[in-house]
């Protein structure tokens, strides 16, 4: 068992209110969440004093590309179907399973340190993306992302596969969008969902050229369109859903299904501003996701959750819109978990309800992780900078010469406080780095 005392809890249930007290783990539960107990205590193989420090349910991110952390900061002002086709998609058909595992390792190490503790991603080498998820010891639910071509019996496999792997991973039946699908896939995808009677997800109204084309393909929005198919008939939801109509928000309210902003994505994509206050005056259920690292550059959720507050603002002139209480329990409660896999702060109700980053005995087992994961990640040259504390300098150095880094120098601040560490991957042969 594992004491964490001494803590402010917020247990999010149905509010933020903060109490002071202490939580127990119990293998994989939680046994204990209360006021401190001073008396009667049970053998503890640790205990932690957290100094007042807050305890709070992981953060859930509802969408993610997980292993595009290799494209962060590639490509950068261009908008949507330019960055995705002509960018984005080449490089990607180089992906091998090895480099999916590495990358979703590092995109795993950010969730971490950002209070992350489960994802809802779509990608491709899922057995590789699985195994990386598994390792790490991180939850997660795979979307389909079959497109135009694909067979449908791939996402059966994958559903049979990948709920029965292991405890960590699920999977739900899902196509990348309605303009990379082709009708004869939808109505595939439409008689699967039938067959298993499950949730049905896919990226939806992300920009107002996606609904355009799909107007002048079908008659009708995306949401409409997978709508008349039966695609919603088990729930699921939508991706983005930023150029929604009142119909469109209409059938998601009434179809019980959830809407997930990417608002970082959007942005930088200029895809536009998700209708938020719409959703919330429908009852329509809201999450919040990253989308991956390469239309984002970071997996941070407090970012996410603060600029969906501040875009709703802008968007609708109003400071009032938007609060940050109307943000705070939508990315603790996600739409792709069962009430099993939640990681609420109640006794006994979550197999792995905390997952902190644990620094290890000297504190510094975020930096070997991150050291050993990077090495394969960056190309030859590249270069890792670690921030620092005063005192951490010569371990971290110490660190990265172990991990087989090269060129390992601090930088110091105005007052000649070391700051950061940096190092280099061995350049390939023949090249010269300038430094």
């Amino acid at each position: 068992m594992i004491r964490l005392h001494n803590a402010r809890i917020m247990p999010m249930s149905s509010d933020c209110s903060v109490f002071e007290g202490e939580l127990w783990t119990d293998g994989g539960k939680i046994s204990y969440v209360g006021p401190a107990v001073k008396e009667g205590l049970p053998q503890f193989e640790r205990e932690i004093d957290l100094g007042g420090d807050l305890v709070i349910p992981g953060f859930k991110n509802a969408h993610a590309h997980s292993a595009m952390t290799f494209l962060r900061s590639f490509a950068d002002d261009l908008p949507l179907q330019s960055w995705l086709f002509d960018k984005v998609f080449p490089l990607e058909e180089r992906l091998t399973p090895e480099a999916v595992y590495a990358f979703t390792r590092l995109a795993i190490l950010e969730y971490l340190s950002g209070g992350m503790t489960a994802s809802f991603d779509m990608y491709f080498h899922r057995d590789a993306y699985a195994q990386a998820n598994i390792d790490s010891g991180f939850r997660t639910v795979i979307c389909g992302a079959l497109s135009a071509g694909d067979r449908i019996s791939v996402a059966a496999d994958d559903y049979a596969k990948f709920n029965s792997l292991h405890p960590l991973i699920g999977y739900l039946p899902g196509v990348h969008a309605e303009y990379t699908a082709d009708e004869r896939l939808l109505r595939e995808m439409s008689e699967l969902v039938h067959q298993l009677k499950s949730p049905f997800w896919t990226h939806n109204s992300e920009t107002r050229s996606e609904v355009d084309g799909c107007m002048a393909r079908h008659g009708m929005s995306p949401t409409a369109c997978l709508d008349s198919l039966g695609l919603f008939d088990f729930g699921g939801g939508g991706y983005h859903c930023v150029w929604f109509t009142d119909d469109d928000v209409r059938i998601f309210a009434e179809k019980g299904l959830w809407a997930v902003t990417c608002p970082c994505s959007n942005a930088k994509l200029a895809s536009g501003i998700a209708p938020l206050g719409r959703f919330e005056k429908r009852g329509v259920k809201l999450a919040i996701g990253t989308d991956g690292p390469a239309s984002n550059n970071a997996l941070d959720m407090f970012r996410e959750m603060y600029l969906a507050c501040v875009l709703q603002k802008l968007e609708r002139q109003d400071a009032a819109a938007c609060p940050a209480g109307s943000v705070d329990l939508v990315v603790s409660n996600p739409p792709y978990l069962t009430a099993a896999e939640m990681a609420d702060l109640q006794p006994e109700t979550a197999r792995e309800p905390v997952m902190a980053l644990d620094g290890g005995a000297d504190g510094l087992d975020f930096y070997r992780a991150l050291a050993a994961a990077c090495l394969p990640c960056l190309r030859p040259g590249g270069w890792l900078v670690f921030e620092i504390g005063w005192r951490q300098q010569q371990a971290v150095e110490e660190i990265g010469r172990r991990a087989g880094w090269q060129n390992i120098a601090a930088r110091r601040d105005y007052g000649g406080n070391p700051r950061a560490v940096w190092m280099q991957k061995a350049p390939a042969k023949g090249l010269q780095i300038n430094n």
